[in-house]
């Protein structure tokens, strides 16, 4: 693409950008807290103010408080499919993109579609409505984001299966975190205001753990404050050092060591609002005649992980691993190049190699950051 076609898509994407519509998201520490409640409580100030606000998707689960709510609300029909003999509902995205509302409400923003849906996701069909200049507001908890899911697990010993990209956070034009104490939640649940009598026994022992929802909230504040750290950064007119930084994700065939090193890089990435990069160095020993079925899927699926999040695949073909990571650093201008530490392949090889003094030299020399994720 010569500079005049570069200058040409530029002013392109602006004007797509100033026709797509504008995304809020409300984010919570975990079910219950009130981000629903709050999208229905600012659809009536909206309504109120003259906006045509319309409902596209609200999950109450039976709240009475948030369902009283939905009085006086212009809801837009859901779309009946037939799923496995069974009557389901999903939200109609055609019919709001024909109906052009100036704001619409779309909850559970990390549901998976039924099979059969044009996406498989729901905030893919947010995407779609802003990209129809439709204003949104979403809702969905800090669990469903899918760089804290091993950080989830550990918290809470449970696999959140429903997930978002970080870049879904990214690209909302405003963040909001609904907070509560442990406490008042717990008094929340107990009331019955969030589950249902019979539920609210294994809610206590499980997921509603005051341990579990302080560690959760903590998360949500952080990620919030990290967004809006993100939005000063880029719409305050300042040159910023953090701007220049460029992560360098290095990956082996390894599937749990690799998602991990991915996630840590690209909350890493995601702090400092950077580009980033995932580098898998295929040696010989893994070529496409050789390696593993398991391995090569394992590869597929985490390299699709980290195209969700962001970042830029490298893959290369070499023997001398060290050397490829110094090569791929310094082509890019990387600044922190990140390896995972509980699976040693990766550094036994740079280690055995005759080139890791210069790996050392060249970070030394660059001012190039080696971190080792645990």
């Amino acid at each position: 693409m010569t500079e005049k076609e570069q200058t040409v898509q530029h002013f392109l994407d602006l004007i797509k950008k100033s026709r797509r519509g504008k995304f809020k998201i409300y984010i919570g520490m975990s079910a219950g807290v009130g981000k629903t409640y709050r999208m229905l409580q600012e659809a009536h100030s909206l309504l109120r103010n003259g906006i045509d606000v319309k409902i596209g998707f609200i999950e109450t689960h039976n709240r009475k408080e948030t369902h009283d709510l939905l009085d006086g609300l212009p809801v837009i029909p859901r779309r009946k499919l037939f799923y496995k003999g069974k009557e389901l509902e999903e939200m109609d995205v055609q019919a709001i993109i024909n109906l052009r509302p100036e704001v619409v409400i779309v909850d559970e923003l990390a549901h998976t579609n039924i099979e059969g849906s044009k996406n498989e996701k729901r905030w893919q069909d947010v995407f779609d409505i802003l990209e129809a200049g439709i204003n949104v507001i979403s809702a969905v908890n800090i669990q469903h984001l899918e760089s804290l899911n091993d950080e989830v697990r550990q918290i809470a010993g449970i696999e959140v299966k429903e997930r978002i990209p970080d870049s879904v956070l990214i690209q909302a034009d405003e963040v909001v975190n609904i907070d509560l104490t442990a406490d008042e939640l717990i008094t929340r649940l107990k009331e019955g205001k969030i589950y249902q009598a019979e539920k609210i026994e294994t809610a206590l022992k499980n997921f509603f753990k005051s341990e579990y929802i302080l560690q959760l909230r903590e998360l949500a504040l952080k990620e919030v404050a990290s967004q809006v750290e993100r939005k000063v950064e880029t719409e305050v007119s300042k040159i910023n050092a953090l701007k220049h930084e460029r992560f360098l994700a290095c990956i082996s065939s390894n599937e749990k060591t690799a998602k991990n090193v991915i996630r840590k890089t690209s909350r890493l990435a995601n702090y400092y609002n950077s580009k980033w990069y995932v580098l898998y160095v295929q040696t010989p020993a893994e070529s496409a005649d050789k390696i593993a079925l398991d391995k090569q899927r394992h590869l597929i699926n985490n390299f699709k992980l980290a195209t969700e999040l962001g970042a830029e695949i490298i893959k290369v073909e070499s023997s001398a691993v060290a050397k490829a990571i110094i090569q791929q650093a310094d082509e890019r201008n990387v600044t922190t190049i990140c390896i995972g530490k509980p699976h040693f392949n990766l550094l036994k090889i740079i280690l055995a190699t005759n080139v890791f003094n210069e790996l050392l030299k060249k970070l030394f020399s660059n001012d190039i950051d080696l971190v080792i994720l645990s």
